[in-house]
């Protein structure tokens, strides 16, 4: 073991006496420094012996040579560059058009607002509108003003399965397929109902190379691995069949439908807020992701089904922890619903601000109450839960209205209600003559069901208090809330997120990634055998601008060139298409010499489309190869471009695009001259 008084030790054994070259004085030796170092996402990290001193470092670069001299730098270990948007599946960023593999969830009523999903969108980041419980007027205008804000995505809407209203579920698959809503996120499904089968048939279609095109993107929210098998696998041919009988779908759609699975992405859902199961993440997720392999066998679908995890993601930790079981992305829930977008009352914020990991409980829900189906609430500063608990308690001993104790019916009018049943029932015809008149049909001659819709008339109403701020009420707000909440409150306690009023999805979303990222490289010097002090473990949020959404992302590719310089790479613009062709095929023939003969297998075994990762390489490898392209190039690479372009078709037309040197000369020019 080595230690150092600055707190870095190295546990590890040296055994490639590898070397490292640049400038000492850019070696930190000051613990005080370590966290900027390893912050620095995007940048190689060097931990570095120096004498007897142990240091960081993201300077200088390795070296393979045999180096006679006693002042050489030892390189103990490397932390290779990992930035947030190289978490999870890059497949999910590039289906979904988004920069980083994770994603705001809906919430019902409209909590994940059109705020949240435009805010989220214009950062590049997906999230979901809480289309459940609003009426076909909300959810049109919601629709509207979204896709005005967002012409180009990215969005979602939820379709939530609605066993009691099956018209609900009917009108909004209807409204998206109406207004070209070209990804849902599917959720609280027991079983594939025709509605959600329609939606996914009717976006199929053959493209000029025979292949099938899937128009409309499902994201299933589920939590059972029955429900997750129907997503995984082709639409049946039993609900099919009718549909193509209905004229809803053609008869090539429902072919095509049977050859492709009906959600291109499954979210694990453990202990969330609302509807939840009440699974841990740590067993739920990798029975999913087994169970997904074995459909990939049995189906062989040409893009894999993805994976993520949502419930009880609310912090770097456990984001983190979700990516290393597997996941392809994350999805967050809770946390949202306390940010300035939301749409909750500044009451319920402040709630939610507060919360603990215990402060929360299990509740009957307003959209399956008859089932006895729950969903996950807050109990802190609210008597929902005990409320709706009593409501559902008479149910099951009650027949109908009628059969209520009068002293218990009395008590029902006052604490709860605080108005008579009879006016409750009456706001309730008049509710679902308008939104659902079967609902009032069915329960003519059934009193137990009248006796239910009457009930779910403050289950129903509970949740729109919290989100209006209803004055009054406050005793009674529905806040659908998982202990993930009281895990991000403790978090960001003594950080600028602390304060509600403080809150945005995107802040949270890139803190919770960052703080992933972070965590990742501590763990990464941990398996290397680098001891690192405590003090750094913890990564905490400080405010930072956030880009718009205008502004070009930073390029992979820069060039620093000397004023010496300039005169030898300013050359005559050819023609742009040519060039680029040439400069693709050069640089594609390169990478795939240099590949094989790292590989010692022939340039025919490399095939440009197929990421890095696929090959065996190591890390040492990978970096000798990016420096011999640096050389070749006359250029200094980032080190995440060959996470940013995982292939060599990608990365060649990355690099084809940038090393226009007559531009980069101008550049140069142009800033030197600012």
């Amino acid at each position: 073991m080595m230690s150092n008084k600055n707190g870095l030790n190295f546990l590890g054994t040296d055994h490639s006496r590898l070397t490292w070259q640049g400038p000492v004085e850019a070696i930190v030796f000051d613990s005080a420094a370590f966290k900027d170092i390893l912050l620095n996402l995007s940048q190689l990290c060097f931990v570095v012996k120096s004498g007897n001193q142990m240091g960081l470092t993201t300077a200088g670069r390795l070296c393979t040579d045999d180096i006679d001299t006693t002042d050489a730098v030892d390189v103990l270990a490397i932390v290779p560059p990992l930035t947030p948007n190289q978490l999870g599946d890059a497949a999910f960023c590039t289906h979904h058009g988004v920069k980083m593999a994770y994603s705001s969830g809906a919430m019902a009523n409209g909590i994940a607002s059109e705020e949240v999903v435009i805010s989220m969108g214009q950062a590049q980041l997906l999230a979901s509108f809480g289309a459940a419980g609003l009426p076909p007027a909300r959810l049109k205008a919601a629709i509207e003003r979204i896709k005005s804000a967002l012409p180009h995505g990215p969005y979602a809407f939820n379709l939530i399965h609605s066993p009691s209203e099956e018209a609900l579920e009917q009108n909004a698959v209807e409204m998206y397929l109406d207004h070209g809503i070209s990804t849902i996120e599917a959720s609280a499904f027991l079983d594939l109902t025709p509605h959600v089968v329609r939606y996914r048939a009717a976006g199929l279609a053959l493209n000029a190379h025979n292949e099938i095109e899937i128009n409309h993107k499902i994201i299933a929210k589920l939590s059972r691995r029955e429900v997750a098998t129907k997503f995984m696998e082709p639409a049946p041919a039993k609900i099919l069949g009718p549909l193509v009988q209905q004229g809803l779908i053609t008869e090539l759609q429902a072919n095509l439908a049977q050859k492709v699975s009906m959600a291109d992405d499954i979210t694990v859902e453990a202990d969330s807020g609302g509807h939840t199961d009440n699974q841990p993440l740590v067993g739920l997720l990798p029975a999913i992701l087994a169970l997904r392999d074995e459909i990939q066998a049995k189906y062989n679908y040409p893009n894999p089904i993805r994976v993520g995890a949502a419930g009880g993601i609310s912090t770097p930790a456990s984001a983190l922890g979700a990516f290393m079981m597997g996941a392809a992305y994350v999805v967050s829930g809770s946390v949202n619903q306390s940010c300035l977008e939301a749409n909750a009352s500044p009451h319920t914020k402040n709630l939610l601000a507060q919360a603990d990991m215990a402060d929360v409980i299990m509740a009957p829900a307003a959209d399956m109450f008859e089932m006895g189906v729950k969903v996950q609430v807050l109990k802190r500063g609210t008597l929902f839960p005990m409320r709706a608990q009593k409501l559902f308690d008479i149910y099951k001993s009650c027949d109908s209205i009628e059969d209520i104790p009068a002293t218990e019916r009395d008590k029902l009018e006052k604490q709860i209600f605080k108005r008579s049943l009879e006016s409750v029932w009456n706001d309730t015809v008049a509710y679902f003559n308008e939104r659902d008149p079967d609902q009032i049909s069915r329960a003519a001659n059934n009193s137990k069901r009248k006796m239910a819709l009457i009930f779910r008339w403050y289950l129903g109403l509970s949740s729109n208090w919290s989100n209006t701020g209803e004055a009054g009420r406050e005793i009674d707000y529905q806040i659908w809330c998982g202990p993930s909440m009281g895990a991000f409150n403790a978090w960001v306690k003594g950080t600028y997120l602390e304060d509600a009023s403080q809150r945005r999805v995107v802040d949270v979303a890139h803190h919770i990634m960052t703080g992933a990222a972070y965590l990742y490289r501590l763990n990464t010097l941990k398996v290397l055998g680098i001891e690192i002090p405590a003090s750094i473990w913890r990564y905490e949020p400080t405010p930072f601008e956030q880009p718009s959404s205008t502004v070009e992302p930073t390029l992979p590719l820069t060039k620093t060139p000397q004023p010496q310089e300039l005169a030898t790479k300013v050359i005559e613009p050819m023609a742009a298409t040519s060039k680029s062709i040439k400069r693709v095929e050069e640089i594609q023939d390169w990478l795939v010499e240099h590949l094989a003969d790292r590989l010692k297998v022939s340039i025919d075994e490399i095939d440009i489309r197929e990421p890095f990762s696929s090959y065996d390489l190591s890390s040492a490898q990978v970096l000798v190869l990016a420096g011999k392209l640096e050389e070749w190039l006359e250029c200094q690479l980032s080190p995440t471009l060959l996470w940013n372009y995982p292939t060599i078709e990608a990365l060649a037309d990355r690099l084809a695009e940038e090393t226009d040197f007559s531009k980069l000369a101008v550049e140069a020019g142009t800033n030197e001259g600012a």
